[in-house]
């Protein structure tokens, strides 16, 4: 350990050195070069701040204002590559139509889900009413519809996208076919395109998820919407809500489109009901129109029960599942018919049993089997599309046009005339008169059942008239077949028909193919005749 003196002697050294350490100390100290540059920086960073605030700003206003006319643009139906680009790079990335088909409902369903799908902006409707515009509304089944245009089943057979299609523009949307048990098909491939003539050929034959499927969709549908606007599902299937319990939105109707499993023998008449009206059932309260399929032509036997009788009995008991619904408003009923069936007692046939039946319209044209005069004069297509309509299956395209037109215009005549209106009328006087006397006999003849008095022979079949005080009302007709603009839209409209229905149109010419069409129409109609 160090000595007590040796401390003692650093002190006095520690201390004497003190006064000029100090000095030194307390001396003011030069900043370094690298401060003084600071300082003088900062000394202008307000300007060149608010300059770099500004140009930031600018940077994410003008990428906004961009996003903005992108997404208005891309979203509607009026931007130019809906038509001139989206359907030719389908056929080009998807050389087979249904897988085409298939990418199309998913683009568009996960599209819809994003808010990025297309759609008919109000600003078009409220332009075209300032302008003066003709107003193409119409008024079928005594809904108010804002246009009558359609989109044809087929389309989303599924029911997976009916409100991304109504955004295109159309009043009308059809979803199916839809059977009562899930089926495939036909065997792939079985959708084939004729694009030098804008044709389709499909031989699908009704593949279907099945009625159950179908109808939880259009559930939850309708529960979704519920509860958008803080209601139930019931308050909004009776009507309650302001809206039709199918389209969920006002000036809108949905159509479900239904038919037998291609397993059911169509010989066996009972069980053909049973499959149909198993499919009422279970869609009849998420639909605003029940359409009854037996017109395709890729499913055997289908077509056969097109005969009057057959055809009456199915589709009374359509009508009488209908009336069953548990709603405050009941679906309406259509059947969808053959363009094939054409000849006068076979169109006679139909119209007795939509009479008797109580259908309240019919769905003129299908696919055709038959391949004459689709091809139009002058125009030329290659040897593969020669083969392809050499394909099985239905076709669709622009040719079928006039058979539609006089399709409708004779239907039109004959669901008008005056006889089978009068047989209904006579019959609810006959079954009024019935009713009166088994009321006054009620309970006075023992083992009779007052049922037994008013039975029908099975054989004969009954005739749905209307109800008590109620004429009968004009059966109204839907044209499907060969429509592709407005000017053909038109004259399915002027031959007889309330709805004019697009199916191979829309697939050609695109999302924006309904605004289009209404756009040609006003047109048409404001154009002053020579």
């Amino acid at each position: 350990m160090a000595p007590p003196r040796a401390v003692s002697q650093r002190v006095p050294l520690f201390l004497a050195a003190t006064p000029a350490t100090a000095a030194r100390r307390t001396a003011p100290r030069a900043l370094p070069r690298i401060s003084q540059r600071a300082s003088s920086t900062s000394s202008t960073t307000g300007p060149s701040t608010l300059a770099a605030s500004v140009r930031t700003f600018g940077l994410v206003t003008g990428l906004t204002l961009s996003s903005t006319a992108i997404y208005i643009y891309t979203t509607d139906t009026r931007a130019f590559f809906h038509q001139h680009v989206i359907p030719p790079l389908l056929r080009f990335v998807y050389p087979d139509a249904e897988e085409a088909h298939e990418a199309a409902v998913s683009s568009m369903k996960n599209l819809y889900n994003l808010n990025l799908h297309p759609r008919e902006r109000a600003s078009v409707l409220a332009t075209a009413a300032q302008d003066g515009a003709a107003d193409l509304s119409v008024s079928v089944f005594g809904a108010h519809l804002a246009n009558p245009l359609a989109i044809s089943a087929g389309l989303d057979k599924h029911a997976e996208i009916p409100d991304a299609l109504f955004a295109l523009g159309a009043s009308v949307v059809e979803v199916g076919g839809c059977t009562p048990l899930p089926q495939d098909g036909n065997p792939r491939p079985r959708m084939f395109r004729i694009p030098g003539i804008d044709g389709l050929i499909n031989r699908y034959g009704l593949n279907s998820r099945g009625a159950d499927n179908v109808a939880m969709r259009l559930r939850e549908r309708v529960r979704r919407y519920a509860k958008s606007i803080g209601s139930d599902e019931e308050t909004v299937l009776n009507g309650e809500a302001g809206v039709p319990p199918g389209a969920l939105s006002p000036g809108r109707m949905l159509l479900v489109q239904i038919a037998k499993n291609k397993e059911t023998d169509e010989g066996d008449l009972e069980a053909v009901k049973r499959d149909y009206v198993y499919c009422v059932k279970q869609l009849g309260r998420y639909a605003d129109v029940i359409v009854v399929n037996v017109s395709s032509p890729n499913t055997p036997g289908l077509r056969d029960l097109q005969a009057t009788e057959p055809l009456t009995r199915l589709l009374g008991a359509v009508v009488d599942e209908a009336q069953k619904t548990e709603r405050k408003t009941k679906p309406r009923v259509m059947v969808k018919v053959s363009p094939d069936e054409d000849e006068d007692t076979q169109m006679e046939g139909i119209v007795q049993a939509v009479w008797s039946s109580g259908v309240d319209g019919v769905i003129v044209g299908n696919t055709t089997k038959r391949r004459t005069d689709i091809i139009p004069p002058g125009v030329g297509i290659t040897p593969k599309e020669q083969m392809t309509l050499t394909e099985t299956g239905g076709y669709s395209g622009p040719m079928m046009l006039g058979r539609t037109v006089d399709l409708v215009g004779r239907y039109r005549k004959m669901l008008d005339g005056s006889a089978w209106r009068e047989h209904v009328q006579e019959q609810k006087i006959t079954d009024e008169a019935v009713d009166t006397s088994l009321a006054g006999i009620d309970d006075t003849i023992i083992g009779i059942p007052k049922e037994g008095l008013a039975s029908k022979s099975k054989t004969t079949p009954t005739v749905n008239a209307p109800a008590k005080g109620k004429e009968a009302e004009q059966k109204v007709i839907f044209a499907t077949g060969g429509i592709t603009n407005g000017r053909d839209a038109l004259k399915v409209l002027n031959a007889g028909a309330s709805i004019a229905m697009v199916y191979t149109g829309l697939v050609y010419g695109g999302a924006g193919t309904i605004t289009r069409m209404k756009d040609e129409m006003k047109a048409e109609v404001n154009t002053p005749k020579a």
